[in-house]
Formats: C-alpha cells, sequence, structure tokens
C-alpha cells in the first residue's frame, strides 16, 4: 500500500513541476561572471543564473610569492579554453593567500577568449546537474566555482558534487569545470578516532579505515591539486609594496610602511595577501588624508 502511495504521490508532483513556470532563460551578454540563485516564489522555488555586474579587476601579475601556483592553474585553464583536456581543480591551504584571487584573475586574463564563471554555495551544490545542462553545447567555456568548500558529515552538496565530478551515468559537459577553494585538504572535518580504523598488514603496510577513504574519495576526484602556504616576512612586505605602489606610494612612503606592516600582521596573526591587501588599503587611507590636511594648511606661497 505504501509503494503504491509513494508511486502516486511521484506521478502527482511530476505533474504539478510541468505546472510550474520555468526558470528564466540566462542572459548570456549581460556579463562573464554569474551565480546560482533561488527565488521563493508562489508556485515554489526558481533556480537561475543572475549576471554579475560589478566583476573584481584583480590581474594575475597582481599575485605576488605564488608563481608555482599560478603557473600550474593558468596552464590547466589555457588547456580549457583552447578545448584541449584539463582537469577540475581543487585549491587548497592557508587563508587569505589568495585562492578565490587567483580564479577571478584567470576570468579577467581568458573571458575575451570564452571563459566564464558561474559562482556556486555549497547550499545549491545540489543543483549541480541542472547548471550542467544549462550550458551544455554553449560555445562559452564555465567554470563552476565553488569557495571556501567544507563539508560536516551527511550534508546533500557532498554527494551532488561527487556524483558531478566523476560518478553519474551521463559524462560531464565537455565545456565545464568544476574549481574548488577549501582550507581542508580533504573538504570534511578529520577525528583523531578515525585513524584507530587502519588496518596493519603483515608487511607493515597501514590501509586507511572506510570512514577516512570517504573523506580522501571526494578529493581524489579533483584531477589537480593545488596548494598554497603561508607567507615569510619579506613576502608578505612584498605584496604590501605592490599594493601601495598601486594606491600611488613613493618608495619612501613604501619604506615608512615597514614597522606598521608588521605590527599590522601580528596583530591579525597571520602574513597573507589578504592582510597585506587590508593593510595596504588602510594605510594608503589615512596618509593620503593626513598628506590633503597638511597641503590645505600649508597652501603654497603664491608668486608676487
Amino acid at each position: 500500500m505504501n509503494d503504491q502511495l509513494s508511486a502516486r504521490l511521484e506521478i502527482l508532483l511530476a505533474r504539478i513541476e510541468t505546472l510550474l513556470p520555468a526558470s528564466p532563460l540566462p542572459d548570456w551578454n549581460a556579463s562573464v561572471a554569474f551565480r546560482w540563485r533561488r527565488r521563493a516564489s508562489g508556485f515554489g522555488t526558481q533556480a537561475y543564473l543572475q549576471p554579475v555586474r560589478s566583476l573584481s579587476t584583480i590581474r594575475l601579475a597582481d599575485l605576488k610569492n605564488i608563481d608555482d601556483q599560478k603557473k600550474a592553474i593558468d596552464r590547466n585553464t589555457r588547456q580549457f579554453v583552447k578545448g584541449l583536456p584539463a582537469n577540475n581543480v581543487l585549491l587548497t591551504g592557508s587563508r587569505g593567500t589568495g585562492k578565490s584571487s587567483l580564479i577571478k584573475a584567470l576570468l579577467n586574463a581568458y573571458s575575451a577568449k570564452g571563459l566564464r564563471l558561474i559562482e556556486v554555495d555549497k547550499d545549491d551544490l545540489a543543483d549541480l546537474p541542472d547548471i550542467i545542462e544549462l550550458v551544455a553545447g554553449r560555445p562559452e567555456r564555465f567554470i563552476v566555482f565553488c569557495d571556501d568548500l567544507s563539508f560536516e558529515e551527511g550534508e546533500a552538496g557532498y554527494k551532488a558534487l561527487k556524483v558531478a565530478l566523476d560518478g553519474s551515468v551521463a559524462a560531464q559537459s565537455d565545456n565545464l569545470l568544476i574549481y574548488a577553494t577549501s582550507n581542508r585538504r580533504h573538504l570534511l572535518p578529520e577525528y583523531m578516532a578515525e585513524n584507530l580504523e587502519a588496518k596493519h598488514q603483515e608487511d607493515g603496510e597501514i590501509h586507511p579505515g572506510e570512514r577516512v577513504e570517504e573523506k580522501i574519495s571526494l578529493s581524489e576526484r579533483f584531477g589537480l591539486w593545488v596548494s598554497f602556504y603561508p607567507f615569510r616576512q619579506d613576502d608578505y612586505l612584498t605584496i604590501i609594496g605592490h599594493w601601495l605602489t598601486h594606491f600611488g606610494c613613493g618608495d619612501d612612503e613604501i619604506e615608512k610602511a615597514r614597522g606598521d606592516a608588521l605590527r599590522f600582521a601580528l596583530e591579525r596573526g597571520s602574513r597573507s595577501g589578504r592582510v597585506a591587501w587590508q593593510f595596504a588599503k588602510d594605510w594608503a587611507g589615512r596618509h593620503a588624508t593626513v598628506s590633503a590636511r597638511a597641503g590645505a594648511a600649508n597652501p603654497p606661497k603664491r608668486r608676487k
């Protein structure tokens, strides 16, 4: 009886879905970057691509001290844009080291050659099959971007991502790749108790337990792993100099800012590209204001 009722409910839901208004088709000319959004209405929830009107202007040249990482991901992206074989990418490591900025810089570098970006929140990863179907057959090359990705046990998006990467009966569209950033290499929390499940073989080999294997299996589906590491002090100061130059500061001002920059990083507990950018904005803004006030208080003397 329960099976018959379930079958009837599925048929009823399928008929209701045909009566719902279709999701609006994206305006592909509106932008080179889109966000996957959900909108509730009286007829249910519609999912659609929202064009991003204001884009980051960061360039590959702005990203310092991550040359090896930049080279690996740039090569993979160039292959993809050219229609050559390329891999899904997982960027992991220290916070603020340029993982997300690198993806934005790649879009700026290759959008003129047909690269497009679709940003998807973790909570919406269950919609990946719909996104793949939506872009299939398009001439552009799409990167689905999942930023700051991590999962807790049992989250639905975990399985959806795993299937989309390498587990569906349908082949992944050749004009779409998934790039994800995370502070966790295996995207799931790891516990000490899981190490106790490891099996020791007679020949001395150690085989991880089932729960560890499950966690590793998701990250292994990304064909390219790229790791990011904390910056040394000299690297951090180099990035400070780059951004202060960007804001119009001269060499003397950059040297003067050195001590403040080190104190700023100490207070934050991190020497990262993000902290360097935040300090440069703060320092350049404050000293520009001070310079402007000094100029107003001491206007140049007029010649007689």
